[in-house]
């Protein structure tokens, strides 16, 4: 089971996060040749005041 983790800032809605994983998904097994309904998607909200670039934090 191929598993694909995604890190990003908060702002995407509900929708705009189902087209991201369908959209990921159709990619990698295109890519692959695997089934796309094993492959499996998850987004993970990380506020900005967490993330840093170049050693500067984002927040």
């Amino acid at each position: 089971m191929p598993l694909i983790q995604i890190s990003q800032t908060p702002g995407l809605t509900t929708e705009q996060k189902t087209e991201v994983i369908a959209a990921v998904t159709r990619a990698y097994a295109e890519a692959s040749g695997k089934n796309e309904s094993s492959v499996w998607v998850t987004i993970t909200e990380v506020p900005r005041e967490n993330w840093g670039v170049g050693g500067t934090p984002l927040g």
